[in-house]
């Protein structure tokens, strides 16, 4: 069998908000029972394919790179971390729906991936908005998942749901709401499993396709 092309997707977020637990949940449809702290960096592969039950159907190999979310702000801590944003194709923004500064926290993740080399500065502006300018160039797909949310009272879902639709706007990016430790939330045909394939066949396309959608030479 031929070697599967592949892409790297970042998986970005807090310490805390559920990464590990999602991405086994993504790569092995199986609940991680025992979930521990990511030192550094941990990959995983799931499989994919692309534009499934359409003439152009092709597996590919999506990697999952958990970075450790310790959000500490020493230059070490960011230059340690910045050498696992070398060539990305995609990043999935991973906060806890019951602690609200995981969400802000996403803006900081995403321009310290996206900006590897620059140090992120007006970040957050006094009011507590951020600066959506900084996004708007941006050509690496974004998706935004949300952990934790049976951890959310009825009475309070609606609330925190409409924050959040806030947060994916902001980053031109689809979002996701779930349980981790409940794989009914990705079951095949739900609308969440239809939004994860979306993603990984956007990040797929700017991979390896030009707009007009003809393939782009490449090499491993």
């Amino acid at each position: 069998m031929a070697a599967l092309d592949r892409v790297k997707v970042l998986v970005l977020g807090d310490s805390g908000v559920g990464k590990s637990s999602l991405v086994h949940l993504l790569c092995h449809n199986q609940v991680l029972g025992n979930p521990s702290w990511t030192v550094g960096c941990s990959v995983d592969v799931r499989i994919h394919d692309y534009k499934e039950g359409t003439p152009e159907e092709k597996t590919y190999y999506i990697e999952l790179w958990d970075v450790g979310g310790s959000v500490g702000s020493a230059t070490s801590v960011k230059s340690t971390r910045a050498v696992f944003y070398n060539l990305l194709n995609g990043i999935i923004l991973v906060h806890d729906l019951t602690n609200k500064k995981s969400s802000q926290n996403l803006y900081r993740w995403s321009l310290e991936a996206l900006n590897r080399d620059v140090a992120p500065t007006g970040v957050l502006v006094t009011n507590g908005d951020y600066d959506r300018e900084q996004f708007a160039d941006n050509q690496i797909p974004l998706l935004v998942i949300g952990t934790k949310l049976d951890q959310i009272p009825e009475t309070k879902r609606s609330e925190v749901l409409t924050r959040t639709a806030f947060l994916a706007e902001d980053f031109n990016a689809e979002e996701i709401n779930l349980d981790c430790t409940n794989p009914r939330y990705l079951a095949a045909g739900s609308s969440n499993a239809v939004k994860l394939s979306r993603f990984f066949d956007k990040v797929i396309e700017k991979r390896y396709f030009l707009r007009d959608g003809n393939q782009v030479c490449h090499f491993s």
